[in-house]
Protein backbone atom coordinates (compact mmCIF):
# COMPACT_ATOMS: atom_id res chain seq x y z
CA UNK A 1 0.00 0.00 0.00
CA UNK A 2 1.61 3.31 -1.05
CA UNK A 3 2.73 5.57 2.09
CA UNK A 4 0.62 8.64 0.95
CA UNK A 5 -2.75 6.42 1.07
CA UNK A 6 -4.86 7.04 4.54
CA UNK A 7 -4.90 3.99 6.78
CA UNK A 8 -7.50 3.03 9.21
CA UNK A 9 -5.88 3.19 12.80
CA UNK A 10 -7.38 0.62 15.65
CA UNK A 11 -7.57 1.96 19.12
CA UNK A 12 -6.82 -1.08 21.58
CA UNK A 13 -5.99 -2.66 24.56
CA UNK A 14 -3.86 -5.96 24.27
CA UNK A 15 -6.18 -7.31 27.45
CA UNK A 16 -9.25 -6.02 26.06
CA UNK A 17 -11.81 -8.83 25.71
CA UNK A 18 -13.62 -6.60 23.08
CA UNK A 19 -10.41 -5.35 21.32
CA UNK A 20 -9.59 -9.25 20.93
CA UNK A 21 -12.66 -9.51 19.02
CA UNK A 22 -11.92 -6.88 16.84
CA UNK A 23 -8.28 -8.12 16.47
CA UNK A 24 -9.93 -11.36 15.19
CA UNK A 25 -11.89 -9.76 12.89
CA UNK A 26 -8.30 -8.69 10.98
CA UNK A 27 -7.32 -12.41 10.74
CA UNK A 28 -10.58 -14.03 9.66
CA UNK A 29 -11.14 -11.11 7.14
CA UNK A 30 -7.44 -11.84 6.00
CA UNK A 31 -5.83 -8.08 6.14
CA UNK A 32 -2.10 -7.18 6.02
CA UNK A 33 -0.56 -6.05 8.66
CA UNK A 34 0.38 -2.40 6.47
CA UNK A 35 -3.52 -1.83 6.27
CA UNK A 36 -4.47 -0.32 9.62
CA UNK A 37 -2.30 1.49 12.09
CA UNK A 38 -2.66 -0.60 15.67
CA UNK A 39 -2.30 2.17 18.74
CA UNK A 40 -2.38 0.48 22.23
CA UNK A 41 -4.47 2.49 24.71
CA UNK A 42 -3.42 1.32 28.09
CA UNK A 43 -5.93 0.97 30.11
CA UNK A 44 -4.21 -0.01 33.15
CA UNK A 45 -2.97 4.07 33.01
CA UNK A 46 -6.46 5.13 32.63
CA UNK A 47 -5.38 5.98 28.70
CA UNK A 48 -8.82 5.99 27.48
CA UNK A 49 -9.76 9.02 29.81
CA UNK A 50 -7.21 11.53 28.49
CA UNK A 51 -9.01 14.05 26.36
CA UNK A 52 -7.14 14.00 22.99
CA UNK A 53 -9.10 9.87 23.18
CA UNK A 54 -12.14 11.21 24.49
CA UNK A 55 -12.22 13.45 21.50
CA UNK A 56 -12.06 10.30 19.51
CA UNK A 57 -14.67 8.30 21.21
CA UNK A 58 -16.21 10.28 24.22
CA UNK A 59 -17.19 7.06 26.01
CA UNK A 60 -13.77 6.09 26.66
CA UNK A 61 -14.02 2.63 25.44
CA UNK A 62 -11.58 0.15 23.49
CA UNK A 63 -11.88 -0.88 20.68
CA UNK A 64 -12.26 2.27 18.31
CA UNK A 65 -11.46 2.37 14.95
CA UNK A 66 -11.02 5.13 12.91
CA UNK A 67 -11.38 5.16 9.58
CA UNK A 68 -10.72 7.62 6.06
CA UNK A 69 -14.47 8.50 4.88
CA UNK A 70 -14.32 7.15 0.93
CA UNK A 71 -14.74 10.15 -0.92
CA UNK A 72 -11.34 11.22 0.50
CA UNK A 73 -9.15 8.25 -0.52
CA UNK A 74 -7.52 9.77 -3.24
CA UNK A 75 -3.75 10.25 -3.45
CA UNK A 76 -4.43 13.75 -3.69
CA UNK A 77 -7.54 14.53 -1.34
CA UNK A 78 -7.22 16.01 2.07
CA UNK A 79 -8.63 13.03 4.08
CA UNK A 80 -10.96 13.10 6.68
CA UNK A 81 -11.66 10.76 8.68
CA UNK A 82 -14.57 9.20 10.96
CA UNK A 83 -14.35 6.69 14.36
CA UNK A 84 -16.53 3.85 14.59
CA UNK A 85 -17.37 3.76 18.14
CA UNK A 86 -19.61 1.63 20.30
CA UNK A 87 -19.52 -1.11 21.89
CA UNK A 88 -27.03 4.82 43.46
CA UNK A 89 -24.80 2.92 45.19
CA UNK A 90 -23.57 -0.08 44.60
CA UNK A 91 -25.75 -1.38 41.37
CA UNK A 92 -25.43 2.26 40.43
CA UNK A 93 -21.51 2.73 40.42
CA UNK A 94 -20.85 -0.45 38.95
CA UNK A 95 -21.89 0.28 36.02
CA UNK A 96 -20.68 3.41 35.61
CA UNK A 97 -17.45 1.74 35.88
CA UNK A 98 -17.63 -1.02 33.33
CA UNK A 99 -19.36 -0.14 29.70
CA UNK A 100 -22.04 -2.23 27.23
CA UNK A 101 -19.93 -2.19 23.88
CA UNK A 102 -22.67 -3.34 21.87
CA UNK A 103 -23.01 -0.72 19.09
CA UNK A 104 -19.61 0.29 18.52
CA UNK A 105 -17.69 -3.52 18.63
CA UNK A 106 -20.77 -4.65 16.40
CA UNK A 107 -20.30 -1.75 13.91
CA UNK A 108 -16.54 -2.34 13.95
CA UNK A 109 -16.93 -5.99 12.93
CA UNK A 110 -19.53 -5.41 10.15
CA UNK A 111 -17.41 -2.89 8.62
CA UNK A 112 -14.49 -5.01 8.58
CA UNK A 113 -16.30 -7.63 7.20
CA UNK A 114 -18.19 -5.67 4.15
CA UNK A 115 -14.62 -3.86 3.57
CA UNK A 116 -13.07 -6.74 2.13
CA UNK A 117 -14.28 -9.28 0.15
CA UNK A 118 -13.18 -11.87 -2.60
CA UNK A 119 -14.26 -9.46 -5.27
CA UNK A 120 -12.49 -6.02 -3.50
CA UNK A 121 -8.87 -5.14 -4.10
CA UNK A 122 -8.96 -1.87 -4.04
CA UNK A 123 -6.43 -0.07 -1.19
CA UNK A 124 -5.47 -3.73 -0.54
CA UNK A 125 -2.02 -5.27 0.05
CA UNK A 126 -3.17 -9.01 1.07
CA UNK A 127 -4.04 -11.62 -1.48
CA UNK A 128 -5.28 -13.97 1.36
CA UNK A 129 -8.99 -15.20 1.05
CA UNK A 130 -11.54 -13.15 2.64
CA UNK A 131 -14.52 -15.00 3.30
CA UNK A 132 -17.52 -13.33 4.58
CA UNK A 133 -18.36 -13.86 7.87
CA UNK A 134 -22.17 -12.42 7.22
CA UNK A 135 -25.11 -14.42 7.01
CA UNK A 136 -26.90 -15.39 3.65
CA UNK A 137 -30.24 -15.24 5.15
CA UNK A 138 -32.67 -13.48 7.53
CA UNK A 139 -32.97 -16.26 9.26
CA UNK A 140 -29.74 -16.83 10.24
CA UNK A 141 -29.11 -12.66 10.73
CA UNK A 142 -31.27 -12.92 13.59
CA UNK A 143 -30.03 -15.69 14.83
CA UNK A 144 -26.66 -13.86 14.90
CA UNK A 145 -28.39 -10.51 16.28
CA UNK A 146 -30.06 -12.76 19.09
CA UNK A 147 -26.51 -13.65 20.79
CA UNK A 148 -24.81 -10.66 20.30
CA UNK A 149 -27.58 -9.02 21.67
CA UNK A 150 -27.27 -11.18 24.70
CA UNK A 151 -23.25 -11.03 24.72
CA UNK A 152 -23.46 -7.95 24.98
CA UNK A 153 -26.21 -7.31 27.53
CA UNK A 154 -25.18 -5.79 31.17
CA UNK A 155 -26.39 -9.64 32.32
CA UNK A 156 -23.61 -10.85 30.35
CA UNK A 157 -21.11 -7.96 30.71
CA UNK A 158 -17.61 -9.48 31.17
CA UNK A 159 -15.96 -6.61 32.23
CA UNK A 160 -18.74 -6.39 35.25
CA UNK A 161 -17.88 -10.69 36.04
CA UNK A 162 -14.03 -9.35 35.96
CA UNK A 163 -14.43 -6.83 38.83
CA UNK A 164 -17.06 -9.05 41.13
CA UNK A 165 -15.03 -12.62 40.43
CA UNK A 166 -15.21 -13.26 44.41
CA UNK A 167 -18.30 -14.61 46.11
CA UNK A 168 -16.07 -15.32 49.68
CA UNK A 169 -12.96 -13.57 51.53
CA UNK A 170 -10.69 -15.70 50.16
CA UNK A 171 -11.56 -14.90 46.34
CA UNK A 172 -11.65 -11.28 47.51
CA UNK A 173 -8.17 -11.38 48.32
CA UNK A 174 -6.85 -13.06 44.39
CA UNK A 175 -9.27 -10.51 43.14
CA UNK A 176 -7.71 -7.62 44.97
CA UNK A 177 -3.95 -8.35 43.92
CA UNK A 178 -5.37 -8.78 40.19
CA UNK A 179 -7.22 -5.84 39.59
CA UNK A 180 -6.08 -3.20 42.44
CA UNK A 181 -3.15 -1.88 40.29
CA UNK A 182 -5.02 -1.25 36.98
CA UNK A 183 -7.73 0.90 39.14
CA UNK A 184 -5.21 2.68 41.19
CA UNK A 185 -4.19 3.79 37.71
CA UNK A 186 -7.46 4.60 36.49
CA UNK A 187 -7.99 6.76 39.88
CA UNK A 188 -4.59 8.58 39.47
CA UNK A 189 -5.21 9.52 36.16
CA UNK A 190 -8.87 10.60 36.96
CA UNK A 191 -8.45 12.40 40.23
CA UNK A 192 -4.95 14.58 38.36
CA UNK A 193 -7.39 15.51 35.36
CA UNK A 194 -9.59 16.56 37.86
CA UNK A 195 -7.56 18.69 40.12
CA UNK A 196 -5.45 20.07 36.54
CA UNK A 197 -8.99 21.34 35.24
CA UNK A 198 -10.04 23.35 38.78
CA UNK A 199 -6.91 24.49 38.58
CA UNK A 200 -7.62 25.89 34.97
CA UNK A 201 -4.19 24.25 33.92
CA UNK A 202 -6.66 21.93 31.25
CA UNK A 203 -9.89 23.06 29.48
CA UNK A 204 -12.42 20.60 29.35
CA UNK A 205 -16.43 20.82 28.44
CA UNK A 206 -18.52 19.99 31.91
CA UNK A 207 -19.47 16.84 30.44
CA UNK A 208 -15.91 15.83 30.26
CA UNK A 209 -15.74 16.98 34.07
CA UNK A 210 -19.04 14.56 35.43
CA UNK A 211 -17.79 11.44 33.50
CA UNK A 212 -14.07 11.92 34.89
CA UNK A 213 -16.13 12.14 38.37
CA UNK A 214 -18.10 9.37 37.67
CA UNK A 215 -15.79 6.89 36.80
CA UNK A 216 -13.56 8.05 39.96
CA UNK A 217 -16.19 7.56 42.33
CA UNK A 218 -17.21 3.94 40.89
CA UNK A 219 -13.13 3.14 40.62
CA UNK A 220 -13.29 4.37 44.36
CA UNK A 221 -15.86 2.62 45.70
CA UNK A 222 -14.63 -0.70 44.49
CA UNK A 223 -11.22 0.08 45.52
CA UNK A 224 -12.77 0.66 49.37
CA UNK A 225 -13.75 -2.99 49.24
CA UNK A 226 -10.45 -4.45 47.51
CA UNK A 227 -7.81 -2.68 49.45
CA UNK A 228 -9.86 -4.52 52.90
CA UNK A 229 -9.53 -7.44 51.29
CA UNK A 230 -7.27 -8.54 53.64
CA UNK A 231 -9.23 -7.96 56.52
CA UNK A 232 -11.73 -10.43 58.43
CA UNK A 233 -15.28 -9.52 57.98
CA UNK A 234 -15.03 -9.68 61.91
CA UNK A 235 -12.34 -6.82 61.88
CA UNK A 236 -14.13 -4.60 59.33
CA UNK A 237 -16.01 -1.47 60.76
CA UNK A 238 -20.00 -1.64 59.80
CA UNK A 239 -19.71 0.69 56.94
CA UNK A 240 -16.98 -1.43 55.60
CA UNK A 241 -18.98 -4.70 56.25
CA UNK A 242 -22.12 -3.31 55.05
CA UNK A 243 -20.25 -2.28 51.08
CA UNK A 244 -18.58 -6.22 51.53
CA UNK A 245 -22.19 -7.31 52.19
CA UNK A 246 -23.49 -5.48 48.97
CA UNK A 247 -20.26 -6.65 46.75
CA UNK A 248 -21.12 -10.41 47.95
CA UNK A 249 -24.64 -9.93 46.84
CA UNK A 250 -23.92 -8.02 43.30
CA UNK A 251 -21.11 -11.06 42.70
CA UNK A 252 -23.60 -13.81 43.22
CA UNK A 253 -26.46 -12.41 41.38
CA UNK A 254 -23.61 -11.91 38.24
CA UNK A 255 -22.26 -15.22 38.60
CA UNK A 256 -24.72 -17.63 40.15
CA UNK A 257 -27.83 -15.98 38.75
CA UNK A 258 -27.38 -13.78 35.39
CA UNK A 259 -24.49 -15.71 33.77
CA UNK A 260 -26.10 -18.70 34.33
CA UNK A 261 -28.95 -17.52 32.13
CA UNK A 262 -27.34 -16.10 30.10
CA UNK A 263 -24.96 -19.75 29.23
CA UNK A 264 -28.34 -21.29 28.64
CA UNK A 265 -29.78 -18.98 26.13
CA UNK A 266 -26.81 -18.96 23.87
CA UNK A 267 -26.56 -22.60 24.15
CA UNK A 268 -30.36 -22.51 23.39
CA UNK A 269 -29.27 -20.24 20.19
CA UNK A 270 -26.78 -22.06 18.77
CA UNK A 271 -27.74 -24.00 15.77
CA UNK A 272 -24.43 -26.61 15.90
CA UNK A 273 -20.51 -26.70 16.40
CA UNK A 274 -21.22 -22.65 15.89
CA UNK A 275 -23.75 -20.43 16.36
CA UNK A 276 -25.01 -20.89 12.49
CA UNK A 277 -24.22 -24.45 12.19
CA UNK A 278 -20.98 -25.10 10.44
CA UNK A 279 -20.57 -21.38 9.23
CA UNK A 280 -17.91 -19.02 11.13
CA UNK A 281 -19.81 -15.80 11.14
CA UNK A 282 -19.70 -12.44 13.24
CA UNK A 283 -21.67 -13.81 16.25
CA UNK A 284 -18.80 -16.46 16.29
CA UNK A 285 -16.33 -13.73 16.70
CA UNK A 286 -17.84 -11.94 19.73
CA UNK A 287 -18.99 -15.14 21.28
CA UNK A 288 -15.46 -16.19 20.88
CA UNK A 289 -13.68 -12.91 22.77
CA UNK A 290 -16.46 -12.98 25.25
CA UNK A 291 -16.50 -17.01 26.43
CA UNK A 292 -12.54 -16.74 26.39
CA UNK A 293 -12.84 -13.84 29.02
CA UNK A 294 -15.72 -15.92 31.18
CA UNK A 295 -13.56 -19.28 30.73
CA UNK A 296 -10.29 -17.51 31.71
CA UNK A 297 -12.00 -15.89 35.26
CA UNK A 298 -13.39 -19.49 35.70
CA UNK A 299 -9.76 -20.97 36.11
CA UNK A 300 -9.50 -22.35 32.63
CA UNK A 301 -6.10 -22.41 30.15
CA UNK A 302 -5.38 -22.29 26.62
CA UNK A 303 -4.42 -26.00 26.69
CA UNK A 304 -7.89 -27.12 28.27
CA UNK A 305 -10.47 -28.71 26.01
CA UNK A 306 -14.31 -28.27 25.44
CA UNK A 307 -15.30 -30.51 28.10
CA UNK A 308 -12.52 -29.25 30.69
CA UNK A 309 -13.66 -25.68 30.16
CA UNK A 310 -17.38 -26.31 30.87
CA UNK A 311 -16.62 -28.37 33.59
CA UNK A 312 -14.76 -25.52 35.33
CA UNK A 313 -17.84 -22.74 34.17
CA UNK A 314 -20.32 -25.31 35.74
CA UNK A 315 -18.19 -25.10 39.06
CA UNK A 316 -17.68 -22.12 39.02
CA UNK A 317 -20.92 -20.86 39.01
CA UNK A 318 -22.25 -23.65 40.96
CA UNK A 319 -25.23 -24.57 42.88
CA UNK A 320 -25.31 -27.74 40.63
CA UNK A 321 -25.30 -26.18 37.56
CA UNK A 322 -25.42 -27.95 34.14
CA UNK A 323 -25.50 -26.97 30.60
CA UNK A 324 -27.52 -29.62 28.45
CA UNK A 325 -26.12 -31.86 26.06
CA UNK A 326 -27.60 -31.21 22.95
CA UNK A 327 -24.56 -31.38 20.38
CA UNK A 328 -23.87 -34.72 18.46
CA UNK A 329 -20.30 -35.40 18.63
CA UNK A 330 -18.68 -35.77 14.85
CA UNK A 331 -17.82 -38.97 15.75
CA UNK A 332 -21.31 -40.47 16.74
CA UNK A 333 -22.69 -37.82 13.83
CA UNK A 334 -20.18 -40.11 10.87
CA UNK A 335 -21.00 -43.44 13.03
CA UNK A 336 -25.14 -42.33 13.49
CA UNK A 337 -24.80 -42.72 17.20
CA UNK A 338 -27.51 -40.42 18.93
CA UNK A 339 -26.49 -41.08 22.52
CA UNK A 340 -22.79 -39.19 22.27
CA UNK A 341 -23.45 -35.43 22.85
CA UNK A 342 -21.53 -32.75 24.31
CA UNK A 343 -22.85 -29.22 25.46
CA UNK A 344 -22.73 -27.26 22.32
CA UNK A 345 -20.28 -24.89 24.01
CA UNK A 346 -18.03 -27.83 24.83
CA UNK A 347 -17.73 -28.40 21.01
CA UNK A 348 -17.63 -24.57 19.95
CA UNK A 349 -14.68 -24.19 22.24
CA UNK A 350 -12.53 -27.15 20.50
CA UNK A 351 -13.71 -25.00 17.20
CA UNK A 352 -12.18 -21.76 18.03
CA UNK A 353 -9.52 -22.63 19.98
CA UNK A 354 -8.09 -24.62 16.49
CA UNK A 355 -8.50 -21.14 14.51
CA UNK A 356 -5.53 -18.86 13.41
CA UNK A 357 -7.42 -15.68 14.21
CA UNK A 358 -7.94 -16.98 18.00
CA UNK A 359 -4.50 -18.33 18.41
CA UNK A 360 -2.39 -15.29 17.11
CA UNK A 361 -4.96 -13.05 19.65
CA UNK A 362 -4.66 -15.56 22.44
CA UNK A 363 -1.16 -16.71 21.64
CA UNK A 364 0.05 -14.91 24.84
CA UNK A 365 -2.14 -16.62 27.06
CA UNK A 366 -5.98 -16.06 27.85
CA UNK A 367 -7.26 -12.55 28.96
Amino acid sequence: MPDTLPKAALYYSPLSVWSAVALMTFEEKGYAKDEVDLRVVDLAKGENYNTSFLRLNFKATVPTLVVPLADTLADQAHCRYKALTETKVWPYFISKLVMVYQIMLKEIVEFLDKSRSALSHTHTTSSAPAPSLTPATIAASTICSVIIDILHSEEANPNHLRYVNARDEQSLVLLAKEVIPSLKGKQELLSSSLSRSAAKEIIVSERVKILWKEKLDATELLLEVLENAEKATADLDEKAKADRKEFFKIAQDAWGAHLKEVLLTISKEMVGLYTLADQYSIADLHLAGWLTRVVKLSGGTPEDDGRTIVKKLEEHIGDGFALPKEHVKDVARRERLGHDREAKLEAFWDAVKERESWKKVYQGGLF
